[in-house]
């Protein structure tokens, strides 16, 4: 057999694991039955052939000394054989328990087990006597495996005790053998062949997304969650109630229905648009967006004059337009261990009323998480560089990042085309960011401005304005709601913009082509994170209103001030119509009057201490509900 003793030895420990990871599954689907309760059986079954990826990768990392011993201890040696059997027990005791564990404990966080060691560590050892006492009967389960696991545990045959001689040709195949199975190892590591090694996230990306928690396994989010540095739990207030007057949430406005028909709603999210490159918003000059200033000042549109983006980078950008969740941590809240904390999206929200739902992404599957991410948000479908006909081989290929902008919209249209409606589909583009590339045909065609990326820009806008050619001629044109905005801002050399909230300037535009707009201030403030709740505002989806999170409001609601929120450096900013609040590191407020993607470098030398309060108040109450929020998995509570 091509296979040596060892490695068939090691296949068996290991398929006795996994299918020890399956009862193990079985058993959080029974405790927490009530989270999964009325989806399809079938969908169910699909979870558990989903979590076999993310057992082998939690397997591997926590069994490699085993693995790495397997291949250097003799079959042969039988004292080394039952040493080799005590490791295979006591390490995977470990990540039995961190699975029956959280057979009660997702109960409370509604979360697989993280970092739980870093946050609550202390009251985990101080109340370990309590907690036992009082889930004793889960050590019955738990101690029960580990007998399982030690009696069943292959050992070698009697056979396999006289090492047998190898020939040249055996030599060879043996070193061939550990080739393969090294290759092996690394491939199940990082779980497959994607771009990313496997996220906690990616569990989601099946529908209904809950079911992520029933694919993963306790063994693989804790060891994900390992050299994550953790984040301090904040105590500006004493409670969670406490923060609450001052948190600022404003409910959606009672309105009547308008439309008899749903409508379809498409986001076009617009790699680095900022404002800076847009003639509508810098008074007509300059500029490299002739379609967009178009669109922004027709009669069914709505420029959100005063717009702010929540982060700084792409893989920011889509928690605050789909969930209505800014970015205030170190991390993105993409590649955290927070991914499996609860938090709904538009896609979720919007499936619920039976709208088809979709992500397009021009980029290789897996760039950034957004795959992962759309399905966190409830996309029912994702469409990735994999999806695109022809892929990496295609004439629209850009040889970097994925397809250009024009093709990739004109293939949006004919995808839109075909989806039953009513449909919700959001679209990211990527032409411009670095190395700011260009289609041969489209070299030397539009200003050259004075920066990489305002060619890109320019790009960007003809994609566009043939996009909308394009879509005007469909059916289901005029009955969508369209909204605009970009991911961040990029390259800048106005000197305007040059300053903390420069930085963060990005257009917003809403259009509806069928039906009026709600009358609207368009020089309130904005920001990315208003998008969820403006969708369900225009749609007349009040009722879902307990899904949104209380950064965002909507832009249409007359009674709301509305506000952005970012973090730059290591301080929180709040920026409101008259003062900008900037709340450090040291807890120290400062205000700074407000002028359009303008903040002076001094602030207010003698500000009113009352709004000096008001404001820094409600920084710090969406700083601490933001940061405990997810700690805690209580962002909706």
């Amino acid at each position: 057999m091509f296979l040596s003793p060892a490695i068939r030895l090691l296949l068996r420990r290991f398929a006795l694991l996994l299918g020890v990871y399956t009862l193990l599954r079985l058993g959080f689907y029974l405790f927490n039955l009530g989270t999964f309760r009325g989806i399809e059986a079938s969908a169910v079954l699909l979870a558990f052939v989903h979590g076999l990826r993310f057992d082998v990768s939690a397997l591997l990392w926590l069994n490699l000394p085993l693995v790495l011993l397997s291949l250097l201890v003799p079959v042969s040696s039988r004292y080394g054989q039952q040493w080799l059997r005590g490791l295979f027990v006591g390490l995977n005791a470990i990540g039995f328990l961190l699975n029956v564990i959280d057979w009660q404990y997702f109960k409370f966080i509604g979360r697989r087990l993280s970092n739980e060691w870093h946050t609550i560590g202390g009251d985990i050892q101080r109340q370990a006597g309590q907690i036992v006492g009082h889930y004793w009967y889960l050590l019955l389960p738990l101690g029960a495996l580990v007998y399982l696991l030690w009696r069943l545990c292959p050992m070698p045959k009697p056979a396999s005790a006289t090492p047998p001689q190898l020939t040249r040709r055996q030599w060879l195949l043996r070193g061939l053998e550990g080739a393969v199975i090294v290759g092996l190892v690394v491939l199940g590591l990082r779980g497959g062949w994607q771009l990313k090694p496997l996220r906690t996230g990616s569990a989601f990306e099946q529908q209904p997304a809950v079911l992520g928690h029933l694919a993963l396994n306790s063994t693989f989010t804790v060891l994900k969650s390992v050299d994550e540095v953790p984040m301090e739990r904040i105590s500006f207030f004493p409670t969670a109630a406490a923060l609450r007057p001052a948190l600022g949430a404003a409910a959606l406005p009672l309105r009547p229905a308008t439309a008899p028909t749903p409508d379809n709603v498409v986001v076009l999210l617009l790699e680095s648009f900022g404002s800076e490159y847009t003639g509508v918003e810098n008074g007509g000059r300059g500029g490299y967006t002739p379609f967009f200033d178009s669109l922004a000042t027709a009669p069914s549109a709505l420029l959100m004059r005063e717009n702010y983006a929540n982060g700084r980078r792409s893989i920011e950008a889509l928690p605050a337009v789909l969930s209505g969740l800014p970015s205030i941590m170190d991390e993105p809240f993409i590649t955290s261990s927070f991914q499996t904390a609860e938090l709904h999206g538009l896609g979720e929200i919007l499936g619920r009323h039976g709208y088809a739902t979709a992500m397009y992404h021009g980029a290789a599957n897996g760039t950034m998480g957004f795959d992962m991410f759309a399905g966190i948000a409830g996309m029912q479908h994702y469409y990735g560089l994999n999806e695109y006909p022809g892929g990496v081989g295609s004439p629209d290929y850009d040889g970097h990042w994925g397809i250009f902008d024009e093709p990739y919209l004109q293939y949006f249209n004919r995808q839109l085309a075909a989806t039953k409606q009513p449909f919700f589909a959001t679209l990211f583009t990527l032409s411009a960011h670095d190395p700011f590339k260009l289609p041969e045909a489209y070299k030397d065609r539009f200003p050259a401005g004075t920066l990489p990326i305002h060619p890109t820009i320019a790009y960007t806008d003809l994609a566009l304005r043939r996009f909308f050619r394009a879509a005007r001629q469909q059916p289901w044109f005029g009955h969508t709601l369209f909204i605009l905005t970009a991911d961040h801002t990029s390259q800048s050399d106005q000197e305007g913009y040059a300053n903390p909230l420069g930085n963060f300037k990005t257009p917003l535009l809403f259009f509806r082509p069928g039906h009026p707009l709600p009358a609207a201030n368009p020089h309130r403030i904005s920001q990315q994170a208003d998008v969820p709740a403006s969708v369900l505002d225009v749609l007349g989806l009040r009722q879902d209103q307990q899904l949104l999170l209380p950064f965002g409001s909507s832009v249409f609601d007359a009674a709301s001030p509305g506000r952005a929120i970012f973090r730059d450096g290591d301080s929180y900013f709040l920026v409101h119509s008259d003062f900008v609040t900037e709340l450090t590191n040291a807890n120290a407020v400062r205000i700074y009057p407000y002028q359009t993607h303008f903040i002076p470098t001094k602030p207010v030398t003698n500000p009113d201490p009352a709004l000096v309060q008001q404001y820094g108040d409600e920084l710090r109450a969406c700083v601490q509900f933001y940061v405990n929020g997810l700690l805690d998995n209580r962002l909706y509570k």
